[in-house]
């Protein structure tokens, strides 16, 4: 007589297949955190970029002239220096002059390079000083730094020494994530060579 074997799996059978489901099932979960962790860190490095951007345009958009755009010469200055042809009372350096900040309507940054050694945060503000996308923007640091550069055969400096053209970098930090944008801009004024 001849027996039959039950259809089926055996106890050692079952269990061996549990255990290689569970393996593959793990190596699944895995992936997927993973492209989780990266999708994150992407939109992360998105909000860098674009709070980098913001500041560039920003900062490229002010004024770059010999005097400062309030001194009353500041149409006519033929060079960075003060006195007649020159500015009236303020010649542009880097860094703002006393008193500026990005964040005040009286004392205004107003030129390219009083841009030149700005901090921002932890957090993200606008120009009035708001908190600008609350909690998710909260970590965001931003610096910002401007230095001459010769560029397309411009000299970074003309023969006074006052710069012609500045590598303005803006550097953006959160999390590990670093952005970093810049920009090159020329000075303009009515009577420069």
């Amino acid at each position: 007589m001849c027996t039959r074997r039950a259809a089926g799996f055996t106890l050692i059978e079952a269990t061996l297949s549990m255990v290689i489901v569970s393996i593959a099932v793990a190596g699944v979960m895995l992936l997927f955190d993973r492209a989780a962790q990266s999708s994150a860190d992407t939109l992360v490095q998105k909000q860098a970029y674009a709070v980098a951007a913001a500041l560039l345009a920003e900062t490229e958009a002010a004024p770059f002239t010999y005097c400062d755009p309030t001194d009353p010469r500041v149409a006519t200055a033929s060079g960075a220096f003060l006195g007649p042809g020159g500015c009236a009372a303020t010649v542009e350096a880097l860094g703002p002059e006393p008193g500026q900040t990005r964040y005040s309507a009286a004392t205004p940054f107003n030129n390219v390079n009083d841009y030149n050694g700005f901090a921002m945060g932890p957090g993200v503000r606008d120009v009035t000083g708001a908190v600008v996308g609350g909690a998710a923007l909260s970590n965001y640091t931003a610096t910002v730094t401007t230095a001459p550069i010769a560029f397309g055969g411009i000299p970074a400096a003309d023969a006074n020494g006052a710069p012609q053209v500045l590598l303005v970098t803006v550097t953006v930090d959160v999390n590990n994530v670093q952005a970093v944008l810049q920009g090159i801009r020329t000075r303009y004024a009515p009577n420069s060579p």
